[in-house]
């Protein structure tokens, strides 16, 4: 028997034996509450990181390699940046950066956050490999317009997306028309009228076999087994280090030479990587911090 736990962390795959149309649908609890527990969002830029997240899970299902499919919103108004990482291992995390001064309305529209010149940005980071990018100017007042903007404008595929999330749940639904069969319009136009008629309230609380039998009971889906979606940050010490490395001794030495030490936080899951002096003269193989606190007299 499937416990209740792996319908809320789950991504199925479906597709209509008799005609060109493939599905998504997932729906992540556990996996949201890693992420929103961490760290306080304004409800307006949790929605959309929601929205995000599970539009991230949905289309990671179609990575062909070892890698990482990083899916990002920029703009610049108050809201910077939204940003869903989700790997072929069926991982994934997400944050999101904007002004935190600034005051934003629980029922705020994304366009009005983002404010001009925003932009919708897909990478395809391989374990081995050049990364790909795509990169389309924002269109639509949703994620899930813009995605489906974005799947029409650089991937030539007319999909259909359907995105919803509140403070415990994120669900989405994907169709897909494939590309290598004919299809007709009005069929076409069918499903994904279908598809459209799931509410925020069916996504948010049904899972795939009832939400997808209330959709489609007149042609049903043949439904494949779930992916187990899981949140896995991949921040360490050792990536810290690296960073700080690249920084070099010197703006490190002076950080610690009037810190006591040097703090990274990990944007995604809020760990918190700490470098006393003891710890950057190791790093750096000397002691930086005294060759710091030296110079700074002869620089004043």
């Amino acid at each position: 028997m499937t416990s209740p736990t792996a319908h809320n962390n789950s991504r199925y795959r479906f597709i209509f034996d008799n005609q060109p149309v493939r599905g998504l649908h997932v729906r992540l609890t556990d996996v949201w509450q890693h992420i929103v527990q961490r760290k306080h969002y304004p409800v307006a830029i949790r929605r959309a990181l929601g929205e995000l997240l599970a539009a991230g899970s949905l289309l990671s299902s179609n990575l062909k390699i070892e890698g990482t499919l990083i899916v990002q919103v920029q703009g610049q108004g108050r809201l910077k940046m939204l940003v869903v990482e989700a790997t072929s291992n069926h991982t994934c995390r997400a944050t999101a950066r904007w002004d935190e001064q600034a005051e934003i309305n629980d029922d705020e529209g994304l366009r009005d956050l983002l404010g001009n010149n925003g932009i919708f940005v897909i990478t395809l980071q391989p374990n081995d490999g050049e990364p790909w990018q795509g990169v389309v100017p924002l269109e639509g007042g949703s994620i899930a317009e813009m995605l489906m903007h974005y799947m029409q404008r650089s991937e030539q595929l007319e999909t259909h997306i359907t995105l919803a999330a509140d403070d415990q749940t994120v669900s989405g639904l994907l169709l897909q028309r494939l590309p290598e069969e004919q299809l007709d319009n009005e069929t076409w136009h069918h499903f994904s009228t279908l598809t459209s008629t799931a509410t925020s309230s069916e996504l948010l609380s049904l899972d795939a076999q009832h939400l997808l039998y209330r959709l489609f009971h007149e042609t049903p889906p043949r439904v494949f087994e779930p992916d187990a979606i899981e949140f896995a940050c991949t921040c360490s010490r050792g990536k810290v280090s690296d960073m700080l490395l690249l920084l070099g001794g010197q703006e490190v030495g002076e950080i610690v030479a009037e810190q006591g030490s040097v703090s990274i936080d990990c944007d995604f899951c809020h760990e918190q990587y700490v470098f006393d002096e003891t710890d950057v003269n190791a790093l750096f193989g000397m002691d930086i911090v005294q060759a710091v606190k030296q110079e700074i007299p002869r620089l004043q």
